[in-house]
This record gives C-alpha cells, sequence and structure tokens, in this order.
C-alpha cells in the first residue's frame, strides 16, 4: 500500500513511526525500570520507623511532636534554656524551666521507648507470618494509646512555659526564634517546619 509513495516520503514516515515509538517507551517504561519506593526500606530492623525517629523517641526528643504549641506561642523548654540570658530569665524562672525539662525528658523517654517496642513487636508479629486480627487490633491500639502519651508529654511541657514566662518574654522567645519575621508569630514554612535563624531545631523544645 506504500507503492505511491516516494523514497524520501518513506523516509519521513519511519522517521515519525520511530520518534512516536520512543516517546511511548517513555512514557511507559517497562516494569523492572519502574521504582520501587519501599524496597529502599526493607532493611530496617523496624520497618514502620525511620532508625533516626527511633533515636529521636528513645532520647525524648521532639520529633515534630510540638508543633502545635510551639508555632501558636506557646514555647519549649529546651529553647527557653538556650535563650536563658536573651530572655532575662529570672534565677526562679529558670529553675522552674529546667524542672519541667527534666519531667519532660524522663516522660517522653520512657513512653518513647514503650513505642519503638510496640513498633518492633508489630513488625516481628508480620514478618513471623502468624499475626491474628484481634493480635493486630491489641498492638494497633497499643500504639496508637503510646503515641498520645509521647505527644502530651511534649505538648505539656510547652503549655507550663506559658505559666513560667511572661507575654513580653513569650513576644521574645518568638521573635529570636524567627517567627515573628514571618509576619505572623507562630507561622511555618510550606513544609510545616519554623522558619527563622533556629529552624533546624524543630526536633527539639
Amino acid at each position: 500500500m506504500w507503492r505511491w509513495l516516494s523514497i524520501p516520503a518513506l523516509a519521513l514516515v519511519a522517521s515519525l513511526t520511530a520518534g512516536c515509538t520512543g516517546r511511548l517507551d517513555e512514557d511507559h517504561p517497562p516494569p523492572a525500570a519502574q521504582t520501587q519506593p519501599y524496597a529502599e526500606l526493607a532493611g530496617r530492623p523496624i520497618k514502620a520507623l525511620a532508625p533516626e525517629r527511633v533515636a529521636d523517641l528513645l532520647a525524648g526528643r521532639g520529633a515534630g511532636y510540638a508543633l502545635a504549641a510551639e508555632l501558636n506561642h506557646y514555647p519549649g523548654p529546651t529553647h527557653v534554656l538556650d535563650l536563658a540570658a536573651r530572655l532575662q530569665l529570672r534565677s526562679d524562672q529558670e529553675q522552674r524551666v529546667r524542672e519541667v525539662f527534666t519531667a519532660m525528658q524522663e516522660d517522653a523517654r520512657r513512653y518513647g521507648k514503650q513505642l519503638v517496642d510496640l513498633e518492633a513487636e508489630l513488625d516481628r508479629a508480620f514478618s513471623g507470618g502468624a499475626i491474628s486480627r484481634a493480635e493486630l487490633a491489641r498492638l494497633t491500639a497499643d500504639i496508637a494509646a503510646t503515641e498520645g502519651r509521647v505527644r502530651d508529654v511534649h505538648l505539656a511541657a510547652h503549655l507550663e512555659m506559658k505559666s513560667v514566662l511572661t507575654a513580653e518574654q513569650v513576644a521574645r522567645y518568638d521573635e529570636l526564634r524567627g517567627y515573628a519575621a514571618t509576619g505572623a508569630a507562630g507561622s511555618a514554612g510550606d513544609d510545616g517546619r519554623p522558619t527563622g535563624e533556629h529552624s533546624g531545631d524543630h526536633q527539639r523544645h
């Protein structure tokens, strides 16, 4: 059926056909070429927890649990201590902040370890291949409750700071942390992390 086409025309058709084929191949790569987003996680000791998150939980770090407080004018004890001189803390204020920090860290470490242990138990139950529906319900409920305790511990410490500091110190804290510079103290960047000079410290309090 191509007899009526000239040789140059046939060459053009062949070129266009090859171009279309290549484009389709690029848009629809074979299964082997497609990325597997979870493949790199298969070697984790606890599949659902990154090693960095495990370290944060065991150390009692905030790991983002207190953002609702931190970004809404409720300072965290760790950063209050870091900024003690610039906030002009009185001696009694600094003592109380240290007490809150110590209690927070002790509770956060205890509940953080419980959460890591429960996630490890869930991982082992699935890897063993014999987990029951009842066991799954128990573990997921325990994990949810324990994670709630972890978050409560961190948020409660921020709540306590509001009663320790003056309104002027809270405003100064927001300024020093870079929140006021965004136009509204307590706002966050597009990734949900605090903006400003201390934005890398979002996991601490």
